[in-house]
């Protein structure tokens, strides 16, 4: 859809049973089944990809390039490019998106913020601050 080349291979998981307490950075792509309570950061910007499944719970600040939610994000969301939002996807906090595909069902309590493609939508420097802190 959108004519869009997202990165589909997954690289690590957090498994469904595995609660995370403190900020993850990752490369490539990333599936979360389980909990995080802290930052979730791609640290390669362009090509990363994140997939929260239904069963996951994220508590903190999310920033990637291509993100599908089907879980609960409490926390802003920051998606370079795409943000696809399932039927059962929750987030609350303020969103900025380039593409957004939003299925019935899906939540958000907070601002939609788009950002046309001339503007970025994060820089690495920020993330890697914002983790730190």
């Amino acid at each position: 859809m959108f004519g869009r080349q997202v990165k589909s291979e997954i690289d690590s998981l957090v498994g469904i049973s595995a609660r995370i307490e403190g900020d993850l950075c990752f490369t490539g792509g990333l599936r979360i089944d389980g909990e995080v309570h802290g930052n979730v950061v791609a640290v390669d910007g362009a090509d990363s990809m994140l997939i929260v499944s239904e069963h996951a719970r994220i508590e903190g600040e999310v920033r990637c390039a291509s993100l599908v939610v089907n879980g609960y994000i409490a926390g802003a969301v920051y998606s370079s490019e795409l943000l696809e939002l399932q039927p059962k996807g929750r987030i609350n906090g303020d969103v900025h998106y380039r593409l957004l595909e939003m299925h019935g069902g899906a939540l958000v309590t907070g601002k939609l913020t788009h950002q046309p493609a001339s503007e970025p939508v994060f820089h690495l420097a920020d993330a890697v601050e914002g983790s730190a802190a």
